[in-house]
């Protein structure tokens, strides 16, 4: 592996971008790959993790606003600027190296008026960005860890305010995340149990939705539906996002069921009929 670009920061932790077999990576403090891209095709979405957060376009197939917390490599605002033409992301970067990587290294688009990033701490921008955006995207990490200040019941609450009517929250965990238990019990009291998980292909990811305005069920026929459109727009695969969510989550042959979601890959009391 090709390393291109290593800073040093001022606790010793680095931003690294390095290459191999095509696809350039970075990594934070460590061996843990946070964002990639395949340089044959840079749109695309290298990650399982990242194309499995896109699974909200199934609920939310044309939001007009995106708040991120933590860029990466801005593979997935990337992503939203090349597909999504009428979408605007903003994201919340706290780090200004992260933000140098993703320009210089993995082609973070330079368009003012769709794709603005922000180096603030997350936590406080999300509190003062009530009714801002549709979808909140939430991927940040510390020595491979959920930052535990990203994690409270509190900073939750102010990504709820921060939706409109008919937003959702979409949280990436690492499966493996000790208190996944209790940041998920956090995220189903704020927004009243209307959560659902879901694995990423690779399984070594758990991703979160949580809507702020949903009936307490959710058909599966219409999903199976708009995956089929939605696949062939952006070329992911919507149809096992929505087997992922029938399987992970309780329901029955027909609806899922909004209320206490199950750790993803443990369908142990399921209910199906």
């Amino acid at each position: 592996m090709r390393q291109l670009k290593r800073w040093l920061l001022r606790d010793r932790s680095s931003v690294e971008v390095s290459e191999s077999r095509g696809v350039r990576t970075l990594h934070l403090g460590g061996d843990a790959i946070q964002s990639a891209i395949r340089l044959s095709t840079p749109d695309r979405l290298e990650l399982a993790y990242t194309r499995a957060m896109m699974a909200f376009l199934l609920f939310a197939p044309a939001p007009r606003d995106i708040l991120m917390v933590g860029l990466g490599g801005g593979s997935i605002a990337r992503f939203v600027h090349a597909r999504m033409p009428r979408t605007r992301i903003t994201v919340a970067e706290v780090n200004p190296k992260v933000l140098a990587a993703a320009r210089n290294f993995f082609g973070l688009p330079d368009d003012a008026d769709r794709v603005r990033v922000l180096v603030v701490d997350g936590a406080a921008h999300v509190s003062v960005s009530r009714g801002a955006c549709d979808v909140l995207l939430l991927d940040a990490f510390r020595d491979g860890r959920s930052v535990r200040s990203l994690a409270t019941e509190a900073f939750y609450e102010a990504c709820r305010r921060a939706l409109r009517p008919g937003g959702l929250l979409v949280v990436n965990f690492i499966s493996d995340e000790p208190r996944f238990g209790l940041y998920l019990a956090r995220i189903e009291r704020t927004f009243a149990g209307r959560v659902l998980c879901m694995p990423a292909e690779d399984r070594v990811n758990t991703i979160v939705l949580a809507f702020n305005e949903r009936a307490s069920r959710i058909a599966i026929a219409p999903l199976e539906r708009a995956a089929g459109a939605l696949r062939s727009r952006y070329d992911l695969r919507f149809d096992r996002f929505v087997r992922d969510l029938v399987k992970h989550n309780p329901g029955t042959t027909a609806h899922l069921a909004l209320g206490r979601a199950e750790r993803a890959g443990d369908p142990s009391d399921r209910r199906r009929a």
